[in-house]
């Protein structure tokens, strides 16, 4: 079955009356600081929808962009250990998305996947996430995410390095 795409985002989109958009960009966004320059926003706007693996299934878990994901959080989260708790690979996030890692949205995967919205995430009236192709994004509200995507909304959020 071939990757889905921004045509198949927007779709979806469509067909569920949701207010997100989808913005082709002229300029490549392989990074947060790439695309939060070319959408002309904060980096925390920019909005990562990971694959992680539990117990062979996969959940998605979704953070700011420049956050990392505290997998000792996650599994407190989840009520297992951390190590329990496993990246997916890229073939297992296509398998259970339909999109490609980089551009993968927070929905309109192949199935529904439980979700896990990082709290800090939710800061923002709008954010920024994948828009299904490498060269495009989406702009939705945070309120549209959490009541669409029914995700739990967690502390998950590595914390930032101290400077010594």
């Amino acid at each position: 079955m071939p990757p889905r795409n921004a045509n198949d985002l927007e779709r979806f989109i469509a067909t569920h009356g949701l207010t997100a958009t989808i913005l082709p960009l002229s300029q490549p966004t392989a990074t947060v600081n790439d695309a939060a320059r070319a959408l002309g926003v904060a980096n925390e706007q920019i909005i990562k929808s990971l694959v992680f693996m539990l117990h062979d299934l996969p959940l998605l878990v979704i953070t700011n962009g420049l956050g990392r994901v505290d997998r000792k959080k996650l599994g407190v989260a989840l009520g297992v250990g951390r190590k329990r708790v496993k990246f997916a690979d890229p073939a297992q996030a296509l398998a259970a998305t339909g999109f490609s890692v980089g551009s993968m949205p927070p929905f309109g995967h192949r199935r529904a996947l439980r979700t896990l919205v990082d709290k800090g995430v939710l800061r923002f009236e709008a954010v920024y996430g994948g828009g299904g192709d490498g060269d495009t994004m989406m702009r939705l509200t945070t309120a549209e995410l959490i009541q669409f995507t029914g995700a739990e909304v967690v502390d998950i959020a590595a914390s930032p390095p101290v400077a010594g």
